[in-house]
């Protein structure tokens, strides 16, 4: 049940219905974040309960709330007053956002569409495709999440430029946004800087976690990040989100295309459906023309073997042509997407987000737990 409104002066309902919570992506007032806010002689008060003593988004929340009173009473003629919930209702808030269900919420009768990037070897670039198609994916207007499930190598809270942690309401945790997405890494708990060296329970219990204890809300799409190869992680992704499509990537080369069908195999043998194949790093463009620098034709030879192998098409989605800028905008955490969109490179990861875009979120084709009597 949705909190009611009560406390809210009916002038001032309309302004702070748009103002949004930047972690929960919810507006506050449905959040039970603005108990009361009044209208007296032209001044207007709101009072505001954060989730958590030195909620990350303070700030931005007080900002926001006093913008909205100021748009309705003039500037100058606002206050807003901060307060934390107690945990009663901090206990009912958690409630509210997980509703009944328990476990990851991408599993089973999910309306989220779950895409897993994978590749047979390391450095094709698969984690700055990732990154590329989430915020690609995001400027389209779908809602959009990121598991960095490259727990050895993790990558993406730099490529998104993100330095801040999830915030936790109690054994929740919310996952920090940049450029629209919402994104989890286990580089946000150890550090840029640190190794991760665990064995495969300790891979598979992890992101277990992030899918179950994670809080991203209502998305259209789920990326997830997978390493290379075919180890523990690639495994426990098969058996926890059995019903996510894969994108393999790989380069034009043979040392790289040639294990990359390794991966779209486990992928099919999962229960997963491989959606196609990327090819990156296809040529680089010189004044002198094209330089087919790791050959060609490898990208097309990953998506004919699969097509094969697993007895459906799978499609050479688009090949990414070298770029400096991708590579620099990856290092510095901006997006190439986001920053240049006339790089040939950004061209081709947006047309291959608005490919993956034109096949609405749904059911359709999935086992559902129903049975006819």
């Amino acid at each position: 049940m949705l909190p009611e409104h009560s406390g809210v002066d009916p002038a001032l309902e309309p302004a702070l219905a748009k103002v949004i919570d930047p972690e929960l992506r919810q507006p506050l007032l449905e959040l039970g974040m603005i108990p009361t806010a009044t209208l007296t002689d032209g001044r207007a008060v709101a009072d505001v309960r954060l989730t958590i003593v030195g909620c990350p988004a303070s700030q931005r929340i007080h900002a926001d709330v006093l913008a909205a009173l100021e748009s309705v009473v003039g500037q100058g003629h606002a206050e807003v007053r901060l307060d934390v919930m107690t945990d009663d209702q901090r206990e009912q808030l958690i409630a509210r956002l997980r509703g009944r269900r328990r476990g990851s919420p991408f599993t089973g009768d999910t309306l989220t569409r779950v895409i897993a990037v994978t590749s047979g070897k390391g450095g094709v670039g698969k984690s700055t495709i990732t990154a590329s198609l989430a915020v690609s994916l995001a400027g389209l207007g779908l809602r959009v999440g990121v598991v960095d499930a490259d727990v050895y190598g993790f990558s993406i809270p730099g490529q998104l430029g993100i330095t801040s942690g999830p915030t936790r309401l109690d054994d929740m945790m919310l996952p920090p946004v940049a450029y629209g997405v919402k994104a989890i890494s286990i580089g946000m708990f150890v550090g840029a800087g640190k190794a991760v060296s665990w064995r495969g329970p300790m891979l598979q219990r992890t992101l277990s976690q992030f899918l179950s204890d994670v809080h991203f809300g209502d998305l259209d799409v789920l990326l997830l990040d997978l390493p290379p190869g075919t180890g523990d992680v690639a495994l426990t992704a098969g058996q926890l989100l059995p019903n996510a499509e894969v994108i393999v990537v790989t380069t034009p080369q043979p040392a790289a295309s040639d294990v990359a069908v390794r991966a779209g195999l486990l992928a099919g043998q999962l229960g997963q459906r491989v959606i196609g194949v990327v090819e990156n790093m296809s040529w680089l463009e010189t004044p002198a023309g094209r330089v087919e620098m790791f050959g060609a034709g490898g990208g097309q030879r990953v998506a004919q073997t699969l097509s094969g192998e697993l007895e459906t098409e799978v499609p050479l989605l688009t090949q990414i042509p070298m770029s400096v800028a991708l590579r620099e905008g990856a290092d510095e955490g901006r997006p190439l997407v986001a920053e240049n969109t006339a790089d040939p490179a950004a061209q081709a990861l947006h047309e291959l987000a608005k490919r993956l875009a034109r096949r609405p979120r749904g059911l359709e084709g999935r086992h559902l737990p129903v049975s006819v009597r």
